[in-house]
């Protein structure tokens, strides 16, 4: 029998968002039992509070995005890896923005946090998500992604990626108990393709994405020109446009740091379960979409009344700017 955990005390980080390029603050506060994960738009009057719940996310591109109570709040996926992974149950969030800031790329500065102020056991039991018998799948047919929750005793996450780069071709990584978070996942960083930076500035996303905050994978040439402009509009340093490879500040702290990465975000997303899971997952080609889509399955093959319905990613239109949501969502 394992009890429910919070924060000893309030914690505070800063830093641009990822997206939006807004100087964040972002507070996490000890919360009561059975609260679970809540954040609170802290800049917005009456202060509204959406609960991390899969089925409140309303978007899925470049990151997960939660949305409730006519406000939203998108890369919340890092912090939400850190907190589960060190076994955080009860938490409310305050963040005064429409995002989390990004810091590095990855969760280590949230982990490091959490472990500085430490945790409090509460006197509430834990409940655990477990299946019995059946399996718990999902596929994307429209991408070949494919994930599955296995009955097991203990949580544990076996990945695979895939891209067509001579640079990140197929890369495993495994995660054998939430224990080793910290030392082999927290510090992995998100990553992206020079090719697809252009797209997402024209889509108003990546305003504060520089060499510092993401690995940045250069694997087809450009004309210098046009790489002299990225850069401008990414405003970092240039570069040699006939040097291809891993182009940003820090190298590789990992040969599979992408398919760490990817681990690191499906805990992330599976946060989004609302309890901590006994099982085995077994991810092929996972992103934020396909995580989601698993999340609310877990959600209602263990409570049938939850009912939640397929989601509705509005970040997939890419119809409307920024996200492609409601444009008067706050």
């Amino acid at each position: 029998m394992v009890n429910q955990r919070t924060l000893k005390n309030s914690f505070t980080l800063e830093g641009k968002g990822l997206h939006t390029g807004l100087d964040i603050v972002i507070k996490f506060n000890p919360a009561p039992e059975n609260h679970g994960y809540k954040i609170r738009r802290v800049d917005v009057s009456g202060q509204p509070i959406i609960d991390a719940l899969a089925e409140n996310v309303t978007g899925t591109q470049r990151g997960t995005v939660l949305s409730a109570n006519g406000v939203y709040v998108s890369t919340v996926e890092h912090a939400l890896a850190a907190l589960y992974a060190c076994e955080i149950d009860n938490c409310l969030i305050d963040v005064n923005g429409p995002e989390f800031p990004i810091l590095d790329g990855s969760s280590i500065l949230y982990v490091s946090k959490i472990k500085e102020v430490g945790a409090q056991q509460q006197d509430a039991v834990r409940e655990y998500i477990t299946i019995k018998r059946k399996k718990v799948k999902v596929i994307d047919k429209t991408t070949g992604s494919s994930m599955v929750l296995i009955p097991d005793e203990s949580f544990s996450i076996e990945s695979h990626i895939s891209f067509n780069s001579t640079f990140l071709r197929r890369q495993d990584a495994t995660l054998n108990n939430l224990s080793e978070f910290t030392r082999d996942f927290a510090s992995a960083r998100t990553f992206v393709f020079v090719k697809e930076i252009e797209p997402l500035l024209n889509n108003n996303l990546v305003k504060g994405g520089d060499l510092d905050n993401a690995i940045v994978i250069y694997d087809k040439p450009i004309e210098q020109e046009k790489f002299d402009q990225l850069a401008d509009m990414m405003h970092v340093k240039r570069k040699d446009s006939s040097k291809l490879g891993y182009i940003m500040n820090k190298p590789l702290l990992y040969p599979n740091e992408p398919a760490r990465h990817k681990l690191l975000d499906i805990i992330g997303d599976l946060a989004l379960v609302g309890k901590f899971i006994k099982g085995k997952v077994v991810a092929n080609c996972p992103g934020h979409k396909i995580n989601n889509m698993f999340a609310r399955a877990i959600r209602e093959a263990v409570n049938p009344k939850i009912k939640v319905e397929a989601p509705v990613l509005l970040a997939d239109s890419g119809s409307n700017g920024y996200y492609g949501w409601n444009p008067q969502m706050i």
